[in-house]
């Protein structure tokens, strides 16, 4: 077993990190430093430094990275419309390589020689965390805890029970026994109860959401500005990205939006069922599309959605920090040049529904849309367009009947 110093660990104050920090101490004898990074958890931070420090940490580190995370991450995807497997919005993917990132940064700040992860062996985000430190820093070491051959826990019931033998705190219970994680794009619900995909989830798991059943009756009109493809504004109020996200969880919350059921393909081969909320997001990645609706050329959304399950699988698998994830960035930042607008949104009973859009970079032409009479359109220019397109198709029908 290599000597091990002192090591960072992610820590969440959940099930999995709250055990693995007490393992730690006692199979490598080391020093323990223990990051969170506050990325929307809210309430779940409280008395979290305490709760590390009772557990054995020698130091706490908790770094707000909302704006960062909102600002460098969530609205870089909102602007390839990114999602994954046609319903997923990345929430939990987005987060893991800026957390992963910064758990370097702090590792740095206190001569650590490893840093370690809680993710499963069976699940993405160890994948997600170990690219993003061999990336940014391929010396250091790194403790994936359920693949150390010193892991001596085979189930999250022995984990519960090691945590109760040893006094230490956590949110999940026998009676409940799914996991959470929650940042401001969204919070999911994965194992236990969920394992069974032909279970419905039960109403008092959701947290950011309500029913649409108990959604109000009146609906709920906002408006969002964007600039090159961004989200600048709410009903014309200006709000720092972070702040823009949170706004729009509460009122697309309490409108029953944003709720997801899914089974996804992981990336290691495996199919897994997670339950999503992503209130804002959900409405955000719609509006987007209003505004790209009437600013984008045809040609180039043709291409960039092309590309959305290439961005998509990319997030999703970790790559973010590799040179193809770079490259396309650039080219999904160049698309969104011209993608500045208002879009007008209806919030109602787990719908969201856009009702208007306009720009100053419009290419929607009425004189040119309209069903009226107009002057500037000739509609029997439209037969040679026609003749032309159908050509080799006629030329196939000819060959099949000579």
């Amino acid at each position: 077993m290599d000597r091990i110093r002192k090591v960072v660990l992610a820590y969440s104050g959940g099930l999995d990190t709250s055990v693995i920090l007490r393992w730690l101490i006692e199979t490598y004898q080391c020093e323990v430093i223990c990051f969170c990074a506050d990325i929307g958890q809210k309430e779940e931070l409280t008395g979290l430094k305490a709760k590390a420090l009772q557990t054995g940490a020698s130091g706490v580190y908790i770094e707000d990275l909302r704006e960062e995370f909102v600002r460098d991450y969530v609205f870089s995807a909102l602007k390839a419309n990114a999602i994954y497997e046609g319903s997923y919005l990345l929430g939990t993917s987005l987060a893991r390589p800026l957390i992963a990132k910064k758990q370097l940064e702090i590792a740095q700040r206190e001569n650590a020689d490893a840093v370690c992860h809680g993710a499963t062996g069976k699940g993405n985000d160890q994948v997600r965390f170990e690219l993003t430190f061999l990336a940014l820093n391929p010396e250091i070491k790194i403790i994936s805890a359920w693949r150390d051959e010193n892991w001596h826990f085979h189930s999250r019931s022995e984990m519960l029970e090691y945590a109760e033998k040893n006094g230490i705190p956590l949110p999940l219970s026998k009676e409940k026994p799914y996991s959470s994680d929650r940042n401001l794009l969204h919070i999911s619900h994965e194992g236990g109860i969920l394992e069974d995909p032909w279970a419905e989830p039960e109403e008092d798991m959701f947290v950011l959401t309500c029913s649409p059943e108990k959604a109000p009756d009146k609906p709920t009109y906002l408006e969002i500005g964007f600039e090159k493809g961004v989200p600048v504004s709410v009903d014309g109020v200006t709000m720092k990205p972070a702040e823009l996200l949170d706004h729009l969880n509460r009122l697309a919350g309490q409108n029953g939006i944003g709720r997801v059921d899914i089974v996804e393909n992981r990336f290691v081969g495996m199919k897994s069922r997670g339950v999503y909320e992503t209130p804002g997001g959900t409405v955000l990645w719609m509006a987007h599309r209003a505004v790209e609706s009437i600013t984008m050329d045809r040609e180039v959304m043709l291409m960039r959605d092309s590309l959305i399950p290439k961005y998509a699988q990319l997030v999703y698998n970790g790559f973010w920090f590799s040179p193809e994830m770079a490259v396309l960035q650039r080219f999904i930042d160049e698309t969104q040049q011209n993608i500045t607008g208002t879009v007008r949104l209806k919030l109602y009973k787990g719908n969201c529904i856009v009702v208007g859009r306009k720009s100053p970079f419009s290419l929607y032409h009425e004189n040119f849309a309209t069903f009226e009479k107009d002057q500037v359109y000739n509609q029997k220019d439209a037969t040679g367009f026609i003749r032309l397109n159908a050509l080799r198709l006629r030329i196939a029908g000819m060959k099949r009947g000579s």
